[in-house]
């Protein structure tokens, strides 16, 4: 299967099922689709791939939240082993076996993935880490590197990620004889039924550490905070995630280290508004400009400027279009355009010249202009203003 589906599409639930309609749908699926009893199918082994996986990712909670934060991207740096090693089989089809004899759905994952319910050893994937930038609209038309300073977890230099003080050694656990992993065989009527599960002991590490390293007190990882530059395309908007693989915690005995996380928050900006690669911006112009037309400047986000031609008899809140003055899109080269409202300013005071010219213009025009009363408060207010 060249793409991988959607997970809840694979078992055919809703995405806010419960963990008991998802584990009821993987069971019934999962009986259809076992090679040992779909053996007419092609594909029936694949299918059944393809369910298990579905439901390791679905029935655990973290993986659940990060496939559906992320999608198939968030399982990145999770080996198959990873995802299943959480599937209960004898919870899910009790005592039930295939095959008529040995193994039975626990085994299943030996024969098609190569490995049992477990892993060999613990081997953590390190923990993602998420931050916010806050970028301006200028670096989002242009693209914009940014120095993050990032705490993260990263393998401890004394030890070396071993957890063991130099020069000491940790011993094999005898529980699990260095594997990690206890293996438990039931008999049944029907067959056997097996199932792995990490040592108790050593909880899966297949070594005891009995001189735990002085620097990191056996953990293996230490905090660290390092400058990261971040790479931030052009055409970015709000919400924006920007993944940078490995600089989260490091992963422990050799585990892939976890991913960091950008979220983009674009700041408001004083002149455009912005909506996608488009921008918008207001201009006042005169009377006089909207009447007899004219040439305005405006800015333009690359800090230039750009000129609009007003045509005479323009009327307010008419917008103009300038061609590939917007943003740069984040998938593509174009750009978008700039869309410049005007707005008609009516002068609020005038000279006795300018009113002696609108009248005459009003004349000429034969507009009929009448005059409201004037009252005591307005005569006040006419002589503070002048």
């Amino acid at each position: 299967m060249a793409d991988k589906r959607d997970y809840y599409d694979v078992l055919g639930v809703d995405k806010n099922a419960d963990k008991k309609t998802i584990k009821k749908a993987y069971r019934k699926l999962a009986m259809k689709y076992h090679p040992d009893v779909n053996k007419d199918d092609p594909d029936a082994e694949e299918k059944f791939k393809e369910l298990s996986e579905a439901y390791g990712v679905l029935s655990d909670d973290e993986k659940r939240q990060r496939y559906d934060q992320f999608g198939h991207a968030g399982m990145d740096g999770f080996s198959q082993e990873d995802i299943f090693n959480n599937i209960n089989f004898e919870d899910i089809f009790g005592n039930f076996s295939f095959g008529g004899g040995q193994g039975g759905f626990g085994s299943i994952f030996e024969d098609l993935f190569g490995f049992g319910g477990a892993p060999n050893r613990r081997n953590d994937r390190g923990r993602d880490i998420a931050h916010t930038i806050d970028i301006t609209l200028e670096e989002v038309a242009n693209g914009v590197s940014k120095d993050l300073d990032i705490t993260h977890l990263k393998s401890c230099p004394h030890c070396h990620g071993e957890r063991s003080e130099p020069g000491t050694s940790s011993k094999t656990c005898t529980s699990c004889n260095g594997s990690g992993q206890v293996r438990q065989v039931q008999n049944t009527p029907l067959g056997q039924f097996s199932t792995v599960s990490p040592c108790p002991q050593c909880k899966g590490e297949g070594k005891i550490i009995e001189t735990p390293c002085t620097e990191c007190h056996g953990k293996g990882l230490t905090r660290t905070t390092n400058k990261i530059s971040i790479p931030i395309p052009a055409g970015v908007e709000t919400g924006s995630r920007l993944r940078v693989a490995g600089e989260g915690d490091d992963g422990l005995n050799g585990a892939p280290a976890g991913d960091l996380y950008i979220t983009i928050n674009v700041l408001h900006h004083d002149l455009f508004e912005r909506n996608g690669q488009h921008l918008y911006y207001d201009l006042d112009i005169s009377y006089v400009q909207a009447c007899l037309g004219s040439e305005v400047e405006v800015p333009t986000i690359d800090g230039g400027t750009a000129t609009v031609k007003i045509p005479a008899g323009t009327q307010t809140e008419s917008t103009f279009k300038l061609r590939g003055e917007g943003i740069k899109h984040v998938n593509w080269s174009g750009k978008g355009n700039l869309y410049v409202k005007v707005h008609v300013v009516v002068p609020k005071k005038l000279s006795d010249k300018q009113r002696d010219l609108l009248k005459e213009f009003a004349d000429v025009s034969g507009e009929e202009i009448s005059h409201a009363k004037t009252g005591f408060f307005d005569k006040v207010k006419e002589s503070l203003n002048k």
